[in-house]
């Protein structure tokens, strides 16, 4: 028994020792590093170093922790951009600059329909001839589609705020405007929404994101003003996946308007659902790795990505500085077009803007053009195949020549878009403020916010150096044809055409057997947009798939 005593006291002191011992251990790592930290940390990073390299580089990464101590108490506003800018031109590539006037298709004999629920679905040109024409106000249009917001919303979950007030203030204001002559153009009295990374003065910009879902940011994101001198109409703000992921947001899933059990996938996720469903005739989104693209896939609308470095980015949540771009989703590809010419410009306070002319031409010819196809990824096996398959006939059918190619080798950098956003929101990581992020699955932000850390500098810079030499890459392709066509999944085409910065439209090409759309691709020169929303309106001509709507929505 008094063996027993006696090993249990022992054990009582080792105990104890040991973690007396073991805070002195671990504040000591507070203040200078062990070989062991040096030795661990290697292993995350596949390097290798001797003991005597080791304790060479003590001294100085303990005095560098100690500066990122420091650096971490400076304040660092989300739109405060890095000094090193990412420039998408390849060497001798000169953006044309001299801009022509721009040429729509012949528009005429609109009329307002007997059945008021008809204009949900108009395009944005016939509303716009419909408001000029003085068929219709912009205050009565204003309130019909901010009824279809209400109404709707309680099926889709895709609106953070509705703008009233100030629709109504703008609507009136168009009115005013139009009645005294003073019409500015295509967008004038039209309604339209943002996505919820934009800021609005008066207005909360959530980010769809617990910890800001009360922030309000005292300014107007640029594309918000551009929209307003084109005296458009801002009824809402939509629903987006938190910062820019997926498709729920605080206030829960947005919903495919085609599938009320499926989500409208991401991120903008709400400007997709309510142009599929007739909320609005238009809505703007921002695409970073596919957050255009593939809503417009799932919801089955027209959406542009533009060139990076092509529309102000001032004002917009900043996810990656180097590859985030702001575009339109319509329902009709001419509508994008008419959008973007509103919304591409310079603008002095986003300083990745170059400056490029957007010659859009309804009349171009197609005969000859040669559009590359992107053998590899038709050649694999996927969902969308009968359709893109299709398409492709259509093409040749509009005079096209259809070129088969590949495209480089995608090196393996998506790493710079997680290294980016971790730094974008760094202080939610560090503050653990991360964990009120609605999704904490693997495949969520604040996972890869943390293993976004222990990214090296060395190998981020040596990622963007591949990136350059993918740039000079895709630049020698892109010599050989005037665009490309390609799946919208299948393949590297989406991760790969978003890091070099090329612009694309995606466009309904059918239905799936489950009755949800699919789409296809359509990717232009750097600063190409007017090429490939030319061909993508051709497509439409010919095609009715941009004309079929949702059921559970046509009232």
């Amino acid at each position: 028994m008094r063996k027993n005593t006696t090993h249990w006291f022992t054990l009582v002191l080792l105990t104890i020792f040991s973690f007396v011992a073991g805070g002195f251990f671990f504040r000591s790592l507070d203040d200078t590093l062990s070989p062991k930290d040096v030795q661990h940390a290697q292993r995350l990073l596949g390097l290798s170093f001797s003991e005597a390299k080791i304790d060479s580089m003590l001294d100085g990464l303990t005095q560098q922790r100690a500066q990122y101590e420091r650096n971490r108490q400076q304040p660092l506003d989300n739109s405060l951009w890095p000094a090193l800018l990412f420039n998408p031109l390849p060497v001798g590539f000169t953006p044309q600059t001299e801009q022509k006037p721009l040429v729509y298709k012949p528009l005429s004999g609109v009329k307002l329909p007997t059945d008021l629920n008809e204009l949900a679905f108009y395009s944005v040109r016939e509303l716009a001839a419909l408001i000029q024409s003085k068929q219709i106000s912009s205050e009565a249009l204003t309130k019909f589609f901010l009824e279809r917001l209400k109404r709707h919303n309680e099926q889709l979950y895709c609106v953070i705020t509705l703008t009233e007030s100030l629709a109504l203030a703008q609507a009136r204001a168009a009115d005013t405007e139009i009645a005294a002559g003073k019409y500015r153009g295509p967008l004038h009295g039209i309604p339209y929404a943002v996505k919820d990374l934009l800021a609005t003065k008066g207005y909360k910009t959530t980010w769809g994101s617990v910890p800001y879902q009360e922030q309000m940011i005292d300014a107007d994101a640029s594309v918000v003003q551009q929209m307003q001198e084109a005296g458009a109409v801002l009824v809402a703000k939509l629903s987006l996946g938190e910062l820019a992921w997926g498709d729920v947001w605080f206030g829960g899933l947005t919903r495919n308007p085609w599938n009320l059990a499926q989500g409208a996938s991401g991120s903008s996720a709400g400007s997709a659902a309510a142009v599929a469903a007739g909320l609005v005739p238009f809505a703007i989104g921002t695409e970073t790795l596919g957050s255009i693209v593939s809503p417009s896939t799932v919801c089955g609308v027209t959406g542009l990505r533009p060139t990076y470095g092509r529309v102000s980015r001032y004002g917009a949540m900043a996810l990656s500085w180097s590859m985030d771009k702001i575009g339109p989703m319509a329902r009709h590809a001419e509508d994008c077009a008419v959008i973007f010419a509103a919304l591409h410009g310079a603008d002095e306070r986003d300083p990745t803007l170059i400056p490029a002319a957007f010659n859009y031409h309804a009349q171009r010819p197609l005969a000859g053009l040669k559009v590359g196809y992107v053998q590899e990824a038709f050649a694999s096996e996927y969902g969308f195949k009968t359709q893109d398959e299709a398409t492709l006939r259509q093409l040749e059918a509009l005079g096209v020549t259809l070129v088969p190619v590949n495209l480089p080798p995608l090196p393996d950098i998506s790493f710079i878009l997680w290294a980016e956003a971790a730094a974008a929101f760094d202080e939610l990581t560090r503050s653990n403020q991360d964990d009120l992020l609605v999704r904490q699955i693997k495949q969520a932000w604040p996972n890869y916010f943390r293993m976004a850390r222990f990214v090296p500098a060395v190998e981020y810079i040596q990622a963007n150096r591949l990136r350059t030499q993918l740039i000079a890459d895709m630049q020698a392709l892109m010599q050989t044809v005037d665009l490309l066509v390609a799946p919208s999944w299948a393949g590297n085409t989406l991760t790969l055409t978003n890091l070099t910065g090329h612009p694309c439209v995606v466009l309904p090409n059918g239905f799936s057997p489950l009755g949800t759309p699919t789409s296809i691709t359509l990717i232009g020169q750097l600063f190409g947009e007017a090429d490939i929303l030319r061909l993508a309106d051709a497509l439409q001509e010919v095609t009715d798939f941009h004309r079929q709507h949702p059921k559970a929505f046509l009232k």
